[in-house]
């Protein structure tokens, strides 16, 4: 098994790599709006998953899909000349759903704030609908509504 540490180094190391390689090597306009957010690599460092967002709608996340893929190899070989492991791992390019998924839930939170903020208001001038405290009292301090005919 590997160290746990060394494996965490290798994918920030994989990351700039690609970022470079990215930057560098591939001359296309489209790859301006591409961001790395995060790269894991396997225990045995034989695979590496790079995660990106794109800046932009769902035409410019496809066109950034399109040029890794048409790029993959050129972005690997650049990888490997600058990593100082034997063998070099191979790499799949994920779009990140995280910052979707995170508008998603401020939506969701600011949907649920809202809703309270309703319902203080209408709790400010709000009375009960009958007294106060809803409970039974006995007057006699008894045992209350118990049948004791028996």
């Amino acid at each position: 098994m590997v160290d746990q540490a060394r494996a965490a180094r290798l994918a920030q190391r994989i990351k700039v790599l690609v970022a470079e390689a990215l930057r560098k090597r591939v001359k296309d306009d489209r790859t301006e709006a591409i961001t790395l957010t995060e790269v894991r690599v396997t225990n045995d460092l034989q695979h590496a998953t790079v995660y990106y967002t794109v800046l932009g709608d769902a035409t410019a996340a496809e066109d950034a899909r399109e040029v890794l893929e048409a790029h993959h190899g050129a972005i690997r070989h650049e990888v490997g000349r600058q990593l100082t492991i034997r063998l070099v791992p191979t790499l799949e390019f994920v779009a990140d759903e995280v910052p979707e998924a995170a508008a998603h839930l401020e939506e969701v939170l600011a949907q649920a704030r809202e809703r309270d903020a309703e319902l203080a208001r209408l709790r400010e001038n709000a009375s009960f609908a009958g007294e106060s405290d809803p409970y039974r009292k006995d007057d006699d301090g008894g045992a209350g509504d118990e049948d004791t005919s028996r």
